[in-house]
């Protein structure tokens, strides 16, 4: 009787055994939206593993009984019991939103852990203006300085970006820094953004990852936009100088489960606080569409268009506002401002591949527009018609990237490879630099021709998980070809040179705890020189590099504390310096930036949240001597952040601040853009299908100047030329008001 009853257990052990099976599954959240890398635990047999950029993943060495967790911080986590239906289809788990929880962020081992931060910030306090998209960044200011149309100028880590020369940006793998550009090299325009669109950003510091190559010395953004709406939602919102932005999104399939598609259109106007209205005017039109193919594979096509106009101030020199000439919204030229267009073409495709490996690949296509009217110097060059300046181009950029993603396990070590291609080609006809007159003629061509401008590149990425530590090497190599016909030249001439690069990274993080994560990051990334610079003046400079290295903690001392520092270096081979009176941009030389970097986020109540990111920095040229020497513009010390409410009896709102220290505004420090503190208020309230918001800009009404140029220049009356500062005026108290509708 024994030997049957042990032979009985032994076959229903090995039964037991045999039925182990994989798990597969896709996570959503409310809003249907795919959710990446949330964590699915086997508390069983401690087997784990996280969703990918489909929300999918694949759970091995399941048995039935098993329990499964499933969550990711801002979620409501969920516990199920395997039984046998959950085996065969993909099984569909929905997570629900839930108040924000700080004590339940726990740090695993991300080499850009720092992330988690930002999607704390962007859940907090969702973007509601174009404005706002890149200040979700810690650390990055922006300031306009030209009319509402005409892109931010940028500052993160002590680096006058201008435009984009030392960030590089993407919106669903599509790059937006323009090579090559009219206006500036790395021009970076994100109007084309509808806010409400967006889903995910992504961001690094410092030139540490080797998916990203040209711009991304500084960091890097990306920006991923939704894939789905839950609801349509119309909008309507006024406000003073004669504001108003109407905004409409819509479903466009509605009750299927293998596909989505939604529409969104947004119109904004805005006459500025300018004694000389701006008339800004912009219209997007964004759509996307999103099927699964095969149960795990995805694809995605986006089409969108933007176009917008505007007239502008420009900047004005300090003294005709001293001596009560002009006000701080006058002008000495008021014709100028631009017209700019996007038109955007995107296919994403994500599949799953035979070995588990994920294919993640984009091909995309943009047509775009431009023309800038600007008067930098006003009489300095030409004392009778004055200097101002028409930049122009008309662009068509093809592009594609692809990645390979595959996990490995060696023993005891978890390894992750990611094998990267693309190619990005810019064709740019009639760009153009010409003197003009009151924006209707031309009195000189200046520059005229036609750039063509390649890049492919490859990469190699690597991670290796040991014990508590993951050490990531990379390596990226970039080939350029760039390719400029001047048109004002008699006789037809193709200009062209060819450039390699080869850019090593290296990475390391060691989690003390689940409290507690150190790291180490380092790298050398570069930005291209404008194709102009380089083939006409010979530029011994093509493609610059940048030499990097982090060291720093994210630290959570307390259930509802997080800290994060940063000690970091980086030495610039090379800074690009953008000449107002040419409308060119100038190499100037190497520089080094030695800084030090603190985030702060505390949860006072389950409702109330404040979180607050400084950044000190010593930014140096190592062409000058000392005491001529200092960056213009150069940021020594910036800080931002708020205090933020949600879902109080359907209440929710936040006060937000930024400051920026004086800063010097040319080499020996004579001259200097003054600092500002500003803050900005808004207030929500929710009550069924409707949502009633105020904001208000600048709420206690500081006079600030958002953009400030060490410039010289000459007014028409004046004998001799003065080199001073030259500034556009922040937005005084600015109130606007929005009501929308979900249905």
């Amino acid at each position: 009787m024994k030997p049957t009853i042990i032979t009985c257990l032994f076959m229903a052990l090995f039964c037991t055994q045999i039925k182990a099976q994989t798990l597969k599954g896709r996570v959503l959240d409310s809003d249907n939206q795919l959710i990446e890398n949330s964590y699915v635990y086997n508390s069983t047999t401690n087997s784990h593993t996280h969703t990918d950029v489909n929300g999918n993943f694949i759970l091995e060495k399941t048995f039935v009984g098993n329990t499964i967790e499933v969550g990711i911080l801002g979620f409501k986590k969920i516990q199920f019991i395997v039984s046998d239906t959950n085996f065969g289809d993909p099984i569909i788990i929905t997570l629900e939103t839930q108040v924000f929880q700080l004590e339940e962020l726990v740090l695993r081992k991300e080499i850009n852990a720092i992330n988690t931060i930002a999607m704390i910030d962007l859940k907090v306090n969702p973007v509601k203006s174009s404005q706002e998209i890149l200040r979700k960044v810690p650390g990055l200011f922006i300031g306009q300085h030209a009319g509402g149309g005409k892109a931010e100028q940028i500052f993160l880590r002590g680096f006058d970006i201008d435009h984009g020369t030392d960030l590089a940006i993407s919106v669903d793998g599509m790059p937006v820094n323009m090579v090559s550009h009219a206006h500036g090299q790395g021009y970076s325009d994100l109007h084309f953004i509808i806010p409400e669109t967006i889903k995910k950003i992504n961001f690094g510091k410092g030139p540490y990852y080797s998916n990203k190559g040209d711009f991304a010395t500084a960091g890097f953004v990306d920006f991923s936009t939704k894939t789905s709406l839950k609801n349509n939602e119309i909008s309507v919102g006024f406000g003073d100088f004669n504001s108003f932005r109407t905004l409409g999104m819509f479903n466009i399939l509605e009750e299927t489960k293998k596909q989505d598609a939604y529409v969104a259109l947004e119109y904004i106007e805005n006459d500025g606080p300018f004694e000389s209205p701006q008339s800004f005017n912009r219209i997007n039109i964004f759509s996307k569409y999103s099927a699964f193919i095969n149960g795990t594979d995805r694809v995605t096509v986006t089409a969108s268009h933007f176009t917008s106009n505007w007239d502008a101030s420009g900047q004005i020199p300090q003294r005709e506002v001293a001596n009560g000439n002009i006000s701080r919204f006058g002008s000495i030229d008021d014709t100028e401002g631009g017209f700019t267009s996007r038109t955007n073409f995107n296919v994403e495709f994500f599949k799953r591949l035979a070995n588990e490996s994920i294919l993640k690949t984009n091909i995309f296509y943009s047509k775009y527009d431009f023309e800038l009217y600007s008067n930098f110097t006003f009489y300095l060059e030409d004392p009778i018609n004055g200097d101002q300046i028409k930049q122009k181009e008309d662009r068509n950029i093809f592009g594609m990237n692809a990645q390979i993603i595959s996990d490995k396990t060696y023993g005891d070590i978890d390894a992750k490879f990611i094998k990267g291609i693309g190619l990005r080609y810019d064709n740019v006809d009639d760009i153009e630099l010409s003197h003009t007159l009151n924006r209707r003629e031309t009195l000189e061509e200046i520059q005229l021709g036609k750039v063509v401008l390649s890049n492919f590149y490859t990469f190699f990425n690597s991670e290796f998980e040991i014990g508590d530590f993951k050490i990531s090497p990379s390596v990226r190599l970039d080939y350029f070809k760039f390719i400029y016909n001047d048109d004002l030249q008699t006789n037809y001439q193709t200009l062209s040179k060819t450039k390699a690069i080869v850019n090593p990274k290296l990475n390391l993080l060691y989690n003390q705890n689940d409290n507690l994560q150190w790291f180490v990051k380092s790298g050398i990334g570069f930005h291209s020189n404008d194709t102009r610079v380089i083939l006409q003046q010979d530029a011994s400079k093509i493609l610059p590099r940048a030499y990097g290295m982090d060291f720093g903690n994210i630290w959570k001392p307390a259930k509802k504390l997080v800290l994060n520092t940063a000690f970091w270096y980086l030495l610039s081979e090379e800074e690009l310096v953008y000449v107002g009176d040419a409308g060119v941009i100038e190499p100037s030389g190497k520089s080094e930036r030695v800084g030090f970097d603190l985030g702060l986020r505390y949860q006072l109540t389950d409702k109330l949240f404040f979180d607050t990111d400084a950044t000190y920095t010593k930014a140096r040229s190592l062409e000058n001597i000392a005491g001529e020497n200092y960056i213009p513009l150069a940021p020594d010390f910036t800080m931002s952040g708020g205090l933020s409410y949600t879902n109080t009896n359907g209440f929710s709102g936040a006060i937000r601040y930024r400051f920026i220290d004086d800063r010097p505004a040319n080499e020996d420090n004579s001259i200097v853009a003054e600092g500002y503190f500003v803050s900005d208020l808004n207030i929500n309230y929710k009550v069924k299908n409707m949502n009633f918001g105020i904001a208000i800009e600048n709420l206690f009404d500081v006079a600030w100047n958002e953009t400030q140029f060490a410039t010289e220049s000459r007014l028409q009356n004046e004998v001799a030329s003065v080199e001073e500062i030259h500034f556009t005026p922040g937005s005084p108290f600015f109130a606007k008001a929005t009501i929308s509708y979900q249905f």
